[in-house]
């Protein structure tokens, strides 16, 4: 087994796509989950490759967030697209990365996504504001690399 398939549980998997969409219910902001082996070089730098390879700038908001992981290299980020970026106040992401980082210190990865997920969705909604004509733009399925 890789260290992908290692990371989280089928069922694990499935209770983080539930914490996207439930937290999408709350905002039009797009959340994926991209988890891979190692980032080869600079998380933040790859975390932007897979942003774009995943096709998520394209949101009419322009509200996308990756939550990247890279399983051996024990690091993650999360990556906001440039109209939450245009908005939120510097240190916008900064309690959700401490609270994810708290979690996968502990080894609880799947609780540190959700949560992190979760937060993320709280957050969006103060910008981002779900309404009744907003699309599902982006797979709610975690990505593998």
């Amino acid at each position: 087994m890789s260290k992908i398939e290692d990371f989280l549980s089928t069922l694990e998997e499935q209770e983080i796509v539930v914490a996207i969409r439930k937290a999408e219910q709350n905002t039009s902001g797009e959340i994926r989950v991209h988890i891979e082996t190692t980032a080869n070089g600079d998380a933040t730098n790859r975390a932007l490759e897979v942003f774009y390879f995943l096709k998520m700038e394209n949101t009419k908001s322009q509200n996308g967030v990756l939550i990247y992981v890279a399983v051996e290299d024990k690091s993650f980020v999360i990556y906001g697209d440039k109209g939450i970026n245009d908005v939120v106040s510097e240190g916008f992401w900064e309690s959700t990365k401490n609270m994810i980082q708290s979690h996968f210190k502990k080894g609880n990865f799947k609780q540190g996504l959700v949560d992190g997920i979760l937060m993320s969705g709280r957050q969006l909604k103060k910008y981002f504001p779900y309404t009744a004509t907003d699309d599902n733009e982006l797979s709610d399925e975690i990505s593998k690399g």
